[in-house]
């Protein structure tokens, strides 16, 4: 399947349109682009003074869409990966939503962090920007993350509990479930997991939750396709 979702689509606007046009079937208000360029600034205003780094944790790791200068893997403490942010266009439709993930509070987090080229952070970062906060979903934070050459500064993306899509914590049968049948405009959401699981085993992370998800969601695949 094409990517839908890359460094082209982003940087002219293309996502954003989408999101426009189906506003008046999902009721969801993406933010202009003046209300992003406001909150980028006063986001940047705050970064590191040097090595910028952006910490992925779901489709960051397999489709950064940034030009970077090093990856590393990383560890972060104070969240954890979840499936708790329901889609009802990217990646599923309002009657049958998809699941992404977010970083919800506590535990914590193993993925890849990118270190954005020197001189050229805040161009960068508004690439990840507008993918990431288009709507109300993630809040920007900045973070340390543990590499194997020790820590960085990171900003990631955690869950906006007051988002109307955050569903919380639901249990495994009904996660399972809605990764095997929702599909929208970027894919699928049971090839979001699949990527996001085999990437994260070629960067030798181990997360036995999202392992146990990829095999649920295969059965549950293969006795709809017996129905």
């Amino acid at each position: 399947m094409t990517n839908k979702l890359n460094r082209d689509s982003i940087r002219n606007g293309e996502v954003y349109r989408m999101l426009k046009q189906q506003q008046h079937v999902t009721n969801i208000r993406p933010l202009t682009d003046a209300e992003r360029a406001t909150a980028l600034d006063a986001f940047f205003a705050d970064s590191p003074t040097h090595d910028m780094w952006v910490f992925g944790y779901g489709s960051l790791i397999w489709n950064p869409a940034i030009h970077y200068s090093e990856k590393r893997t990383a560890r972060i403490w104070g969240y954890h990966r979840s499936f708790c942010l329901q889609t009802p266009l990217g990646r599923g439709t309002p009657e049958r939503p998809g699941l992404v993930l977010a970083l919800d509070r506590g535990g914590s987090c193993n993925g890849i962090v990118f270190k954005l080229p020197e001189g050229r952070e805040r161009d960068e970062l508004s690439i990840v920007w507008d993918r990431e906060m288009a709507l109300d979903s993630y809040a920007a934070v900045w973070v340390s993350a543990m590499t194997p050459d020790g820590p960085v500064n990171a900003v990631t993306f955690v869950i906006n509990r007051t988002a109307e899509r955050y569903v919380g914590r639901l249990r495994e049968d009904s996660v399972a479930e809605h990764l095997a049948t929702a599909e929208g405009y970027l894919g699928s959401s049971a090839e979001y997991l699949e990527n996001t699981v085999e990437h994260l085993r070629a960067a030798g992370i181990h997360d036995r939750q999202m392992f146990r998800l990829q095999q649920l969601v295969r059965v549950r695949q293969a006795h709809g396709a017996n129905d």
